[in-house]
C-alpha cells in the first residue's frame, strides 16, 4: 500500500507537471498572438498549473488515502514544475514567491487528492 500511495503521488505529480508544460506552451501561443499586462499573465499562469495538477490527480488518484496522495503530488510537482520552468527559462534563482507556489501546490494537491477518491467511489 505504501509503495502504492508513493507511486500514485509521482504519477500524478509527473502527469501534472507535463500537463502544465503544453499548457504553458498553448499559453505563450496565445500571448504571441495577444499580449497580456504581467499580472494577467502571473494570474493564468498560475490557474494553469493548479488545473494541470488537478486534473493529473483525479487521473492517478485511486482508493483510499486521496489527501496524503495529493499532498505528496502537490509537493512534488511544484519541485518538477520549478525545475522544468526553470530549465526552460535558463535561470535557477530562488525568491520567496516559491513559497507561494508551494501553498498553491499542497492545497490544490490535497483537495485534488481528496476529490478524486469520493469522486471514483460514487
Amino acid at each position: 500500500m505504501k509503495s502504492d500511495t508513493l507511486f500514485q503521488g509521482l504519477k500524478s505529480a509527473i502527469f501534472g507537471t507535463l500537463f502544465s508544460v503544453v499548457l504553458a506552451l498553448i499559453y505563450a501561443l496565445v500571448l504571441f498572438f495577444f499580449p497580456m499586462s504581467t499580472t494577467v499573465t502571473a494570474v493564468v499562469s498560475q490557474i494553469l498549473k493548479s488545473l494541470s495538477l488537478c486534473l493529473a490527480c483525479m487521473i492517478c488518484i485511486r482508493e483510499e488515502g486521496g489527501i496524503k496522495k495529493g499532498l505528496g503530488a502537490g509537493v512534488l510537482f511544484t519541485l518538477l514544475s520549478y525545475l522544468s520552468f526553470s530549465a526552460i527559462g535558463g535561470d535557477f534563482s530562488l525568491s520567496w514567491l516559491i513559497l507561494l507556489d508551494f501553498a498553491l501546490g499542497i492545497s490544490v494537491g490535497a483537495l485534488s487528492g481528496i476529490a478524486a477518491v469520493n469522486l471514483k467511489r460514487a
